[in-house]
C-alpha cells in the first residue's frame, strides 16, 4: 500500500511540472487587455476618439476571460502599470496606420514589455487579429512588408502547413474542427493587405521569429493566414474568428454556420487558456 501511494505521489509531482497539468499552478481568473484604436474621421458611426469593437470582448468573455480596455494616448508609465496587472493582450482588427498611429505606439510598448517578461519566465501571451496580425509583423521586422491582396470580404478554408496541426495553437483543437477549417469556407477575411509568403521568406527577422501555420491565396498571391512565434506565446490570424458568433453585418465573407461557431470558440478558448499560465495577482482581492 505504501509503495502504491509513493508511486502516485511521484506521478502527481511529475504532472505538476507542466503548467497545464496541475490546477494549483494555473490562474483561472485571467484578465486580458484589448487595445483600443483611433476612430476614423470619416466614419459616421464613430463616437469619441477611440473604440474597441464589442465582438472582441464577447469573444474572450465567452471562453472565461475578464476584459479590460487599453486606451490610446496614455504614458508609457501607465502602460507599464497596466501590463503588470493583466494576463495577456489582444490586438484587434481595424483600419489605422500600423506605423504611425497611437495604436501602434501602445502596441510597441506592450510588445517590448512582453518580450522582456517572457525572457524572465513571466508568461505573457499576445494575440493579433487581422490588423493585429499585421501590427505584429511590423513590430518584429521593423518594416512594413504587407502587400495588396483581393481579400476584402471573403470566407476561405485554411491551407495547413506541414505539422501545423500539432502546433501550440492547433494541437488541442478537435479533429472535426481542424477538418472544417481545412475544407470549409469558414474563416472570414476583411483585409486589403497581407503578408505574402514571398515577403515573409525574404525577411530573416520574421522567419526566425514566426512559424507559418496556415496560408491562403487570393488566386494570385499566397499569404500567411495564421502564425505563431517559435520562442514566445505570440499568435496571429489574418482572419476574424470573433465575427462568426458575434457580428451580424450583411456582407460577403460573414459565416454563421455551426462549424464557424465551433472554430471561433476553440480559438477563444485557446488564447484564454494561455492566460491561465500568467500570474499577476497573488491575492484575489487585489484584482
Amino acid at each position: 500500500m505504501y509503495r502504491q501511494v509513493l508511486v502516485l505521489a511521484v506521478f502527481a509531482a511529475f504532472l505538476c511540472g507542466f503548467p497545464a497539468s496541475c490546477a494549483r499552478n494555473l490562474n483561472y481568473r485571467p484578465i486580458i487587455g484589448i487595445l483600443a484604436q483611433e476612430n476614423l474621421e470619416d466614419d459616421p458611426r464613430a463616437q469619441g476618439s477611440s473604440y474597441i469593437a464589442a465582438s472582441y470582448v464577447k469573444h474572450l468573455e465567452s471562453a472565461g476571460a475578464r476584459v479590460v480596455p487599453i486606451r490610446i494616448n496614455r504614458t508609457k508609465e501607465e502602460y507599464e502599470k497596466l501590463f503588470n496587472a493583466i494576463n495577456g493582450l489582444l490586438l484587434p482588427g481595424g483600419n489605422v496606420d500600423i506605423e504611425k498611429s497611437q495604436f501602434t505606439r501602445a502596441a510597441k510598448v506592450f510588445y517590448e514589455l512582453a518580450i522582456k517578461a517572457n525572457d524572465a519566465s513571466d508568461y505573457f501571451p499576445i494575440w493579433g487579429t487581422c490588423q493585429g496580425f499585421q501590427q505584429l509583423t511590423v513590430l518584429t521586422s521593423n518594416k512594413n512588408l504587407l502587400t495588396l491582396t483581393d481579400t476584402k470580404a471573403v470566407a476561405l478554408p485554411l491551407t495547413f502547413s506541414p505539422g501545423a496541426q500539432k502546433s501550440t495553437l492547433f494541437k488541442k483543437f478537435p479533429k472535426d474542427v481542424l477538418q472544417s477549417l481545412a475544407e470549409e469556407n469558414i474563416t472570414s477575411n476583411f483585409h486589403s493587405w497581407s503578408l505574402s509568403m514571398q515577403n515573409y521568406s525574404s525577411n530573416a527577422k520574421l522567419k526566425r521569429f514566426y512559424r507559418v501555420l496556415t496560408t491562403n491565396t487570393d488566386g494570385k498571391k499566397e499569404f500567411i493566414s495564421t502564425m505563431e512565434a517559435y520562442r514566445y506565446p505570440f499568435y496571429a490570424v489574418q482572419w476574424h474568428p470573433e465575427k462568426s458568433p458575434f457580428e451580424w453585418i450583411e456582407k460577403d465573407g460573414m459565416v454563421h454556420t455551426l462549424s464557424a461557431i465551433k472554430a471561433a470558440f476553440y480559438t477563444a478558448h485557446f488564447f484564454v487558456s494561455e492566460g491561465w499560465s500568467s500570474k499577476k495577482w497573488k491575492i484575489q482581492y487585489e484584482e
